[in-house]
């Protein structure tokens, strides 16, 4: 049995200025910004809404994919492939995956339950 949820949202941005697609982000969804990560993230604070979302860097076409977080990754990666997803890569530590229908999204480790929503365990 394994678990998994809809982490959040990750907004990438094909931009040289990481900073103010930031500082954008943070103002249209009125969520404070966190400081940047490795030059490549600008994570936004998740209050109330238990999401997260992200500003990211990207060398591909702007676009926004979800993340599902799971506390076994190939359990969760096996799930979803036998939905019809596939694998497109392992990057750092996440599955970048895609849709029977085309939306690319991740697959990665969870960092905490505690207080968090929309938990589904799986057999």
């Amino acid at each position: 049995m394994h678990k998994s949820r809809l982490a959040g949202f990750i907004i990438d941005c094909h931009t040289d200025d990481l900073a103010a697609a930031g500082r954008f982000w943070s103002s249209a969804l009125g969520m404070a910004a966190r400081e940047p990560e490795e030059d490549q993230y600008v994570p936004l604070i998740e209050g109330p809404r238990d999401l997260h979302l992200e500003v990211q860097k990207v060398s591909h076409e702007s676009r926004v994919h979800l993340d599902i977080e799971t506390d076994d990754q190939e359990a969760e990666v096996a799930r979803l492939e036998a939905l019809g997803a596939k694998k497109i890569g392992f990057v750092r530590r996440w599955w970048v995956m895609e849709a029977p229908t085309g939306q690319r999204f991740c697959v990665v480790r969870h960092r905490t339950w505690e207080g968090k929503t929309g938990i589904q365990t799986w057999p």
